[in-house]
């Protein structure tokens, strides 16, 4: 007779996935949740809020009762602190993203970039806040990012100006690191990733020498970055710093093939979902078969991937709360792979974006957006909520 094994980590806990959650809560997150499973209404709304938006109308009311209360910690840091001490009773840390982007102005640049270095601040003083993330658009032009990853070269004015944003990004790492904080440097579309890589690697190469303090993003739904991400190691590993990493899928699928077939180029993104997943996996393995010098985020909603990493820990004796190893998920989404994996003792943690609401929409967008793909996240969500809504009658 075969002895039963308890897993590693249970995905199916739903009463514990959803502890901090009301019964209203719940039941208000069900009806949101349906409401996004209908692409079109989903493509309808997006089009409508962004047009509200641009003629100004005070619809921001609305968007803060609904998907903003969902998705986001709040629009000011000490709006986020109940939802990040919830959390922490849970044993769920917080990644703080203050969710500007493609901004445009120098005040702006130097408002993001005050933002965020407070939130390294704040994050010092708050043992259950790691991590503080920034887009390098939200501190620089996105069309100088655009025309220096197309080989372009800048004029006198031009390269003044993303000098400037250079600067934003160094203090902002400094801060970092005099505060012991890692700060995470998100990916974006393809057209301006590669300045933001290489801004990245310059960083990383300068703070990492001691601990990880500066980590890049690696979208594995694009086919080179498997082998970006070895080149990257390899580059730290020379250098005698320690590599950064956070892990993802990706988020601009949709915007990346659109924009291949209208301007008739070579689609970065990988084939299939299939390629995706198995490239993902590889980055795992990779990244823990280097685990002494590689200190990375699997930031993912998908539970084959999750509880693999977990597995493999497992496998090697590693302590589940290894400071070079974090699982991590969107607040508002997985719940059910979040507070498992920090209830089974791994180091999980929760992405809260936080802003004004006008600034975060873009963000938004993306997550309704992305929870009517083919990725099935909408009927996942819905399944498990449904689930413990259920449990809870009984």
């Amino acid at each position: 007779m075969t002895k039963a094994t308890t897993p590693i980590v249970d995905f199916e806990n739903t009463e514990y996935a959803f502890a901090m959650k009301s019964d209203e809560a719940l039941k208000k997150s069900a009806w949101l949740f349906g409401m996004m499973s209908n692409a079109n209404l989903v493509n309808l709304g997006a089009k409508a809020t962004l047009l509200a938006l641009k003629m100004r109308l005070p619809i921001t009311w609305a968007i803060k009762q609904t998907i903003f209360e969902q998705f986001c910690g709040g629009t000011t840091l000490l709006e986020c602190v109940p939802n990040i001490d919830k959390m922490a009773k849970y044993g769920v840390t917080t990644m703080l993203d203050y969710g500007t982007e493609a901004k445009q102005t120098e005040t702006d640049f130097n408002k993001t970039m005050r933002s965020i270095n407070t939130a390294i601040r704040f994050a010092k003083d708050n043992d259950t806040v790691q991590v503080v993330v920034m887009k390098l658009t939200g501190l620089m032009p996105f069309d100088l990012l655009a025309k220096l990853n197309n080989g372009e070269k800048l004029n006198a004015r031009e390269s003044k100006i993303f000098q400037a944003g250079k600067k934003r990004v160094d203090s902002i790492c400094y801060v970092a690191c005099e505060n012991e904080v890692q700060v995470y440097i998100d990916a974006e579309e393809s057209w301006v990733q590669n300045p933001i890589d290489e801004i990245a690697m310059e960083m990383i190469l300068r703070y990492n020498k001691k601990q990880a303090i500066v980590f890049n993003t690696y979208q594995m739904y694009r086919h080179d970055r498997l082998a970006y991400l070895k080149k990257t190691a390899r580059i730290a590993h020379k250098n005698n710093a320690i590599l950064g990493a956070k892990i993802v899928r990706g988020a601009y699928m949709d915007k990346e093939r659109a924009r291949a077939t209208r301007l008739n180029y070579t689609s970065p993104i990988q084939i299939s979902k299939a390629k995706t997943d198995k490239d993902y996996n590889e980055s795992l393995t990779y990244c823990l078969s280097n685990y002494k010098r590689i200190s990375f985020c699997a930031a993912t909603h998908n539970a084959e991937s999750s509880l693999l990493l977990a597995t493999m820990m497992e496998k090697r004796g590693l302590e589940r709360n290894h400071p070079h190893i974090t699982f991590c998920q969107l607040y508002g989404m997985s719940d059910n792979l979040t507070f498992n994996l920090s209830k089974a003792g791994f180091t999980a943690s929760k992405y809260l974006v936080y802003g004004p609401v006008r600034d975060v929409v873009p963000y938004l967008l993306r997550r309704a957006q992305e929870n009517t793909s083919v990725t099935g996240d909408i009927g996942r969500e819905l399944k498990l909520i449904k689930k413990e809504v259920k449990r809870r009658k009984k």
